[in-house]
């Protein structure tokens, strides 16, 4: 065979090569296939091309319906983002209650413990004051004294003097109140089962759980001091903590869940701090979650998630969709209009759960979901590689 032959074949070989093609897309992205000449087979076959060329997997109908492969159209959608943050649980501020004397008192005995469930009207402490004794006994003095003008004729006493009488009574029974006796106690004071003079109880304003009760019997506690804190646990706080550079706004969430020991309870968000922390360089997001099974307590340390509705909208594939190539890239396999299916090779982007967000993807595509794997092994027996990820 001489020179000027072989390099005319030659020519006429690398013609035949460059006029053959199997698949190429548009300038609108969508993918168009070139039906390449090929022989009929059983089950299925992959096409081989040229090193850079994509290679088509054509798989049988027997084939499809036993490996269960699924075909979606991949739009490009809003997703639902997930921010996390680690908070504690507290007792809520307004349905919660401090038990404080209104007069420098001198504990004598309680009556309820930490942690204890207490109802309305419930004692909590007995106390004594030398200030309120001296309440009880100006209001008993100054009752008598009512009494007694108000039983004398008109004639017998002057309408002034009716009316100091009566606003002494009304002054010492509201002095009585401000030092935090309610009615019935009042009245307690005319029995003979009154307490000694000085001794008074504070009692539940509502029903709740002692969370503190930091004090002992004899201790001298001074006007206003915190003795107790009543909590009504139905309803509980719970404060998340935020990194200070995190873009989340309250209106922009469509649901928060608080998570402890595999249980999830819906939240709403109430509040948010518009002052950083200094030493933790976070913000606080408050929530109030229902409690109706009593299984969350003030001091819990829990996790919130936070969902939100993406602004952008994203071609998003199931994990299991997406494979390697022989050269490692990611691709997912498209099917084409002859039910063949074409990698793609693709770049991904934020992984959502189970799914993940791709890039390179044209809008449209019908993307293999399920039995991916399968057309993959297939490609592989022509010496495509692909791996799982």
């Amino acid at each position: 065979m001489n020179i000027k032959f072989m390099r005319t074949f030659a020519v006429f070989i690398f013609a035949i090569n460059l006029h053959s093609t199997n698949v190429m897309a548009d300038s609108d992205d969508h993918i168009h296939e070139i039906k390449p000449s090929y022989r009929p087979h059983l089950e299925s076959e992959v096409h081989n091309h040229t090193h850079d060329e994509p290679q088509i997997i054509v798989l049988s109908q027997t084939q499809r319906s036993m490996v269960g492969i699924e075909v979606e159209q991949i739009k490009p959608r809003s997703y639902e983002q997930v921010y996390y943050a680690p908070a504690e649980v507290k007792a809520n501020g307004y349905t919660s209650y401090i038990v404080a004397p209104r007069a420098e008192s001198v504990v004598m005995s309680r009556h309820v413990v930490l942690g204890e469930k207490v109802s309305e009207g419930r004692k909590l402490v007995t106390l004594f004051s030398h200030e309120m004794a001296q309440a009880q006994a100006d209001y008993l003095l100054a009752k008598s004294d009512w009494e007694r003008t108000e039983l004398l004729a008109r004639e017998a006493v002057s309408d002034s003097e009716r009316v100091a009488a009566k606003t002494r009574f009304d002054a010492a029974y509201g002095r009585l109140v401000a030092l935090g006796l309610n009615g019935l106690a009042i009245q307690k004071l005319h029995s003979f089962t009154r307490e000694t003079l000085g001794q008074y109880t504070l009692v539940a304003e509502q029903a709740g759980v002692v969370l503190k009760d930091d004090f002992s019997q004899g201790q001298r506690i001074s006007a206003g001091s915190e003795l107790m804190l009543l909590a009504d646990e139905r309803t509980l706080w719970v404060e998340a903590k935020l990194s200070a550079s995190t873009d989340l706004e309250p209106e922009k969430i469509v649901k928060a869940v608080v998570s402890i020991d595999n249980r999830e309870y819906v939240a709403q968000v109430i509040q948010q701090t518009h002052t950083i922390d200094k030493q933790t360089r976070t913000k606080v997001m408050r929530l109030s979650v229902e409690n109706p099974k009593d299984s969350l307590h003030a001091g819990m340390f829990v996790e919130v998630s936070f969902f939100v509705i993406s602004a952008r909208k994203e071609m998003i594939v199931p994990e299991s969709a997406v494979m390697r190539d022989s050269e490692q890239n990611w691709v997912v396999f498209a099917e084409q209009p002859s039910k063949a299916f074409l990698p793609v090779q693709v770049k991904l982007g934020k992984q959502l759960g189970d799914k993940r967000i791709v890039f390179g993807l044209p809008v449209g595509s019908r993307v293999a979901i399920k039995g991916a794997f399968f057309i993959a092994s297939e490609s592989a027996k022509s010496g495509f590689d692909p791996h799982n990820h």
